[in-house]
C-alpha cells in the first residue's frame, strides 16, 4: 500500500519514497473532486452534516498526504524528491484554487449561512461558515469565468515561484563553504565552533576548518573571528545568495518582480487596491495605514535607544578595536566584545550551561508546571536519526498530542526554525483524533561524546517554535478548520510562541535546565544576573531591524510600483528608520523567505504586532509572581483555557479579552525592552 494513502495513525516516514508522490497525490485529487461533486449536487441538503463533513474528510487526507511530501521537501530535500513535489505542486494548487471557487459550493454556504440551521450550530461551526464565506471571496468565488480562470493561473504560478524562491535560497547556501588551513585566520572562533568546523573538513578529506553559510556555522564566525577579512568573505557570500552576484539560475531578483506583479494583479481582481489590503482581510489588522502607524510608532520610540546603541558601539570599536569605521560584517563581532566587557561574559560562557540534555527536559518540566501535563519519548518511523517523538498526556494519562524534534542543521533541510502541523485534532464519530506537530530547528549538532550546545538565543529559538507547538498540541477545539493553529489570524498566530520566549529570562526556569557540560554545576546565579543586566543590550538597534524588514514588507505590497526597484524601497526605508547601514552590495531582498517563500507577504509585521499580545500576556503571570516566580499553575491554566484551547474558534481579540480582561497594551513590550521603567 502507498504509505501516502494510509491514514490509520502516525507519516510512515520509513516507507515514503519520490515515487509514492504523484500516484497518492493523483488518487487523493481524484477523491476529494468527486467528494466535491457529490455534496454540490442540488439535491444534498444544506446542512452540515450533508455537504461540510463529506467534503472536509475528503480535503483534510489530501492536505495531510502533501504536507508529509511538503514536510520533506523542507527537511530531507533530495533532487528526486524536489522533482516529485514540483511535479505534483501545479495539480495540488490547481485543486484548492478550484475549490475556493466553486459557485454551487459558495452558494451551498450561503444558503447555510441564511438558514434556521445556522442559529443551530455551535460556536466553532459557525466561526468556520464565517470563515469559508470570506475564504471564497479571497478565491475569486465571486469572479466572472475569464477572471477566475485568471486567477487560478496567478495561484498556480506564485505557488511555483515561491518553492523555486526557497530552493534557490537552500541551493546557493549549500554552494559555498571555505576551508582555512591557515591557524591564525581563526583567531577567536570558540573551540567548540572550530571542532565542528574540523569535523566538517575532515569530512571532505581536508585539513583545517570548514565554514559554510549555515546558521550554526556562520554565526559563530561573524560574532568571535578576529580575522576582520574572513568576516566580510563570509558576510558577502551571505548576502548575496541567490542574486545576480551567483549563478543565474538562482537569481531570485526575476522571481521576486514577478510574485509582486502577480500579487498586484490578484488584489485588483479581487477588488482591492493593492495586496496589502487583500492579505489583511482575515488578520487582526485593519488596514495598512493602521500597521505603518503601528510600526512608525514602535521605530519613534526606539529611534531614541537605537541610536545611543550604535554610538557606543562605533565608539568603541574605534577606541578598543581599531575598527575606525564600522562596516556591517564587524556589528556581531564588534558588538560581542562589547558586550562581553560590559557584563563580562560571552555567549559561550553561557553556551558552555546550555546542553541539550538539560535544556529540553527542562522544557518540557516548565510546560507540564503549567499546563498540568506530561511529556515522554516515544517510538515511531522518522525522516532521520536525528529526529526524536514524544507524546503529551494530561493528569489522567490520556492521551493529549504527539510531537517530532528536529534540531540540527543538514543540507538536505532549509534554514531557520518553524513549527508545522502534522495532524490536526478533530472529532470523528466517538473518538477525537489527536493532533500531531513537527517542530523544526538548525542548531548544531554534538560533536564526539559531548551534547549539543545551545547558546541562550537558541534556547530562546526552541521555546518559540515550541509555544507554536503548545497552541496546536493543547487545543480542545474539536472541528479541524479551527482546532490549533486553523483558522487563528495570521498576526495574532505568533502571540503563544512569543509568549514562551519570557520564561527564558526566569531563574525558576532557567537553574532547573541548566549545566556546564564540563563540571556538571549549575548556572550561577551571579551569570544569570549578568544574562538578564545585558537582556537589553542593543535592543533598540534590535527592534528598528525588525521594524525595517516590517516595514519594508508592508510598503512592497501597498504603495510600491511592481516596476521600480526594490532595493530603492529598502534604501528608502532604511533612511527613515535605520541608524546602521549594510554595503551596496547586500540583497537582503533575494533571501527574504518569509515573504516570498513561506506566508508572511505584507503580514510580516505580525512579529510586532503579536509581541505586543504576548508580553502583556505574560505581565499576567509576572503579576502573580510568587515563591515559585512567575510559574503560577493557576494563570498557567487560565492561557491555556482562554488562548491555547480555543485555537481559532473565536477571534484572537475575544481570546485577548478573556484571559487578559482588558485590551492588549504595549506597555509590557516596551518594558521588557528597557525602553519605559519598570
Amino acid at each position: 500500500m502507498n504509505p501516502l494513502l494510509d491514514f490509520s495513525g502516525l507519516p510512515k516516514f520509513g516507507d515514503i519514497g519520490p515515487g509514492n508522490v504523484a500516484p497518492a497525490i493523483e488518487q487523493l485529487l481524484a477523491e476529494a473532486r468527486a467528494a466535491l461533486a457529490a455534496v454540490t449536487r442540488p439535491d444534498v441538503p444544506v446542512q452540515w452534516e450533508e455537504f461540510v463533513a463529506p467534503l472536509e474528510d475528503a480535503n483534510e487526507r489530501l492536505a495531510r498526504a502533501w504536507g508529509q511530501v511538503s514536510h520533506l521537501h523542507a527537511v530531507l530535500d533530495s533532487p528526486e524528491l524536489r522533482e516529485a513535489y514540483n511535479a505534483s505542486l501545479p495539480r495540488v494548487t490547481q485543486y484548492w484554487t478550484e475549490l475556493g471557487q466553486n459557485q454551487a459550493l459558495f452558494e451551498k454556504y450561503r444558503a447555510l449561512r441564511a438558514s434556521a440551521e445556522f442559529e443551530k450550530l455551535a460556536p466553532a461551526r459557525k466561526r468556520i461558515v464565517h470563515n469559508a464565506l470570506r475564504d471564497f471571496r479571497l478565491g475569486g468565488a465571486e469572479l466572472p469565468a475569464d477572471e477566475k480562470r485568471r486567477f487560478a493561473e496567478i495561484q498556480d504560478e506564485l505557488a511555483s515561484l515561491a518553492a523555486r524562491f526557497s530552493e534557490n535560497v537552500l541551493d546557493a547556501t549549500n554552494a559555498f563553504s571555505l576551508t582555512i588551513e591557515d591557524a591564525s585566520r581563526v583567531t577567536g572562533i570558540p573551540a567548540d565552533e572550530l571542532s565542528v568546523a574540523r569535523e566538517a573538513a575532515q569530512k571532505d578529506g581536508r585539513q583545517g576548518w570548514k565554514f559554510t553559510l549555515h546558521a550554526p556555522s556562520y554565526i559563530p564566525v561573524m560574532q568571535y573571528a578576529a580575522d576582520r577579512a574572513l568576516r566580510e568573505t563570509m558576510y558577502r557570500e551571505s548576502v548575496t545568495r541567490s542574486s545576480e552576484f551567483g549563478k543565474p539560475e538562482w537569481d531570485n531578483t526575476p522571481l521576486i518582480a514577478r510574485m509582486l506583479a502577480l500579487r498586484a494583479e490578484e488584489a485588483r481582481l479581487l477588488g482591492y487596491a493593492n495586496y496589502a489590503e487583500r492579505s489583511l482581510v482575515p488578520k487582526m489588522a485593519d488596514s495598512p495605514a493602521q500597521v505603518l502607524g503601528f510600526l512608525d510608532d514602535l521605530a519613534h520610540r526606539a529611534r531614541p535607544f537605537a541610536e545611543r546603541d550604535a554610538a557606543e558601539l562605533k565608539e568603541f570599536a574605534g577606541s578598543e578595536l581599531g575598527i575606525e569605521s564600522l562596516e556591517a560584517w564587524d556589528v556581531a563581532y564588534a558588538s560581542e566584545k562589547l558586550r562581553s566587557k560590559r557584563y563580562a561574559f560571552s555567549d559561550q560562557d553561557v553556551k558552555q550551561y546550555f546542553p541539550e540534555t538539560d535544556v529540553v527536559p527542562g522544557m518540557f518540566r516548565l510546560v507540564e508546571t503549567l499546563y498540568g501535563v506530561r511529556i515522554a519519548e516515544a517510538s515511531t518511523a522518522t525522516w532521520h536519526d536525528d529526529v526524536r517523538f514524544f507524546e503529551v498526556r494530561d493528569a489522567s494519562g490520556a492521551l493529549i498530542g504527539q510531537f517530532y524534534l528536529d534540531l540540527y542543521a543538514r543540507d538536505t533541510k532549509r534554514g531557520g526554525a518553524w513549527m508545522d502541523d502534522a495532524i490536526g485534532r478533530r472529532r470523528k464519530g466517538a473518538s477525537v483524533q489527536t493532533p500531531v506537530t513537527y517542530l523544526n530547528c538548525n542548531f548544531a549538532r554534538p560533536v564526539g561524546d559531548k551534547p549539543a550546545l545551545f547558546t541562550h538565543d537558541e534556547v530562546i529559538t526552541l521555546f518559540h517554535e515550541f509555544g507554536h507547538g503548545l497552541h496546536h498540541l493543547l487545543t480542545r477545539a474539536e472541528e479541524l478548520g479551527v482546532s490549533g493553529i486553523n483558522g487563528v489570524e495570521w498576526d495574532a498566530v505568533e502571540l503563544p510562541s512569543q509568549f514562551m520566549e519570557n520564561f527564558c529570562w526566569e531563574w525558576e526556569v532557567l537553574c532547573h535546565m541548566t549545566r556546564h557540560v564540563g563540571t556538571n554545576e549549575p548556572l550561577p546565579r551571579s551569570l544569570f544576573d549578568k544574562m538578564v543586566a545585558a537582556k537589553n543590550f542593543q535592543a533598540g538597534l534590535g527592534m528598528l531591524r525588525q521594524i525595517e524588514f516590517a516595514l519594508f514588507d508592508m510598503h512592497l505590497h501597498f504603495d510600491f510600483d511592481p516596476a521600480s526597484s526594490t532595493l530603492e524601497l529598502l534604501t528608502e526605508v532604511r533612511k527613515r528608520v535605520a541608524v546602521l547601514f549594510p554595503p551596496a552590495y547586500n540583497r537582503f531582498p533575494n533571501n527574504f523567505s518569509h515573504i516570498f517563500g513561506g506566508g508572511y507577504a505584507a503580514g510580516y509585521y505580525s512579529y510586532k504586532w503579536a509581541e505586543v499580545l504576548s508580553a502583556d500576556a505574560f505581565s499576567a503571570f509576572e503579576e502573580r509572581r510568587g515563591a515559585l516566580g512567575v510559574l503560577d499553575a493557576g494563570t498557567g491554566a487560565r492561557f491555556r483555557d482562554e488562548v491555547l484551547a480555543v485555537g481559532g474558534s473565536r477571534p484572537a481579540a475575544e481570546s485577548f479579552r478573556a484571559f487578559r480582561g482588558r485590551e492588549p497594551s504595549v506597555d509590557a513590550l516596551l518594558r521588557h525592552n528597557g525602553m519605559i521603567p519598570a
